[in-house]
């Protein structure tokens, strides 16, 4: 019976309001959220080529999201680096998906040129972050101003 009532008080305890599956909300430093940003691009780069022969229009639609990710996980220490590594990842996930001829030199001409027709994309990317880093970092120094004084 004792253990019982001890069932029954944790449950009790137990929030009501968390019924559905919680979303992950990871905390990475500057340079995991650049490493998370890169390897991401790049296997999403990887898995567009694959499914959609390299599309640049969807490896930009597939950008936006890792973009808010990156900049929502990173710690609040590091959050001004989010939009810094936004732009890199797009680059090196754009690997597997510019177009380029035999050799290095085809494959960095392709990538300078991917670089320079999906500007929109990156620039939409990056601004994306830097308006989620806004927001947080807005938020981040009104709540220091409350409990400061």
């Amino acid at each position: 019976m004792a253990g019982a009532g001890r069932a029954g008080r944790t449950r009790a305890a137990a929030p009501s309001g968390s019924a559905g599956p919680r979303l992950p909300n990871p905390r990475l430093t500057g340079l995991g959220s650049g490493l998370f940003c890169a390897v991401a691009m790049f296997l999403l780069g990887c898995l567009d080529q694959l499914l959609f022969g390299a599309s640049p229009t969807v490896y930009g639609v597939l950008f936006l999201p890792v973009c808010a990710l990156t900049a929502l996980w990173v710690r609040g220490g590091d959050v001004l680096s989010a939009p810094v590594v936004v732009p890199i990842a797009f680059a090196v996930g754009l690997l597997p998906v510019a177009e380029g001829g035999g050799g290095l030199l085809g494959r960095m001409m392709g990538l300078v040129t991917g670089l320079a027709t999906q500007a929109g994309w990156l620039y939409g990317g990056t601004l994306l972050a830097a308006a989620v880093v806004l927001v947080r970092r807005v938020r981040w120094v009104r709540g220091r101003r409350r409990r400061g004084g």
